[in-house]
């Protein structure tokens, strides 16, 4: 099972995948269905989740039902206990809009939500994060989830976020994380697709963050909250929903 997974996502493009999904999900439901793990995105629980990465596999962290992650889980988690995300009225933009979050958002009658990437099928607004067609001080929440780990000049990406959030609004940027590694590495010179997630995590990969990835956020303009949410669920909930013990939510406000 998971060599299976790891050549599909390592040789199907990423846009065919999210079509694919569609079809496979009502199959995976069905057949991993039972009460030992929850998903907190939809409810629906299953005796497994499934394996997950492109390079070394992590067992049992992809949800049958909404393909979420642990990421995914921990922020909707977070979203929904300690934010008014859900309630009040706000304007949200969400770059590379993430299935497991997609149509719970499009959903939520408090949101005005757009959707914007490159290529993604589910972008409303096909756009260059470096160059956002969009007005300053527009969006009172960002979600911009391992995106910037992608984007060869991130600097550019961070001002433009911060450019269009409203003041007083949240960002919430996730990237992967290795919080043993102090410095941000990337080497423009690595090109080959094995190497890359062999060094970066993924073969569409351009850096390795390191924990100065907050103090650049800050020196950007944002104010940022390294939140570890895990540190407020029990043991009991951080195994039953799959989360990542100890991932930090970088919350940026301006």
């Amino acid at each position: 099972m998971k060599k299976l997974f790891k050549f599909i996502l390592n040789t199907i493009p990423r846009p065919i995948l999210i079509r694919l999904s569609f079809l496979i999900r009502p199959l995976l439901v069905l057949f991993l269905k039972g009460k030992k793990y929850t998903d907190p995105i939809d409810g629906k629980s299953f005796r497994k989740f499934l394996p997950y990465g492109y390079g070394k596999q992590r067992p049992n962290v992809l949800s049958p039902s909404t393909l979420s992650l642990e990421r995914h889980r921990l922020l909707w988690l977070y979203l929904k206990n300690e934010t008014d995300f859900f309630t009040k009225p706000q304007k949200v933009l969400h770059f590379a809009p993430e299935q497991a979050f997609y149509k719970g958002f499009r959903k939520q009658k408090n949101l005005d939500y757009t959707t914007t990437d490159l290529n993604s099928p589910l972008a409303d607004v096909k756009a260059d994060i470096c160059n956002l067609p969009f007005e300053d001080d527009t969006y009172d929440v960002i979600l911009c989830n391992h995106v910037l780990e992608h984007i060869p000049d991130d600097t550019k990406a961070m001002q433009e976020l911060f450019r269009v959030l409203k003041p007083g609004g949240m960002g919430i940027f996730q990237i992967p994380q290795d919080l043993n590694r102090e410095q941000t590495f990337e080497d423009n010179s690595i090109t080959d697709p094995k190497k890359r997630t062999e060094i970066f995590g993924q073969y569409d990969h351009v850096r390795v963050y390191g924990r100065d990835y907050f103090e650049k956020l800050r020196s950007i303009g944002f104010k940022v909250d390294e939140v570890d949410y895990t540190s407020d669920l029990s043991s009991e909930l951080v195994d039953k929903y799959r989360l990542a013990k100890g991932e930090i939510i970088p919350v940026c406000w301006k």
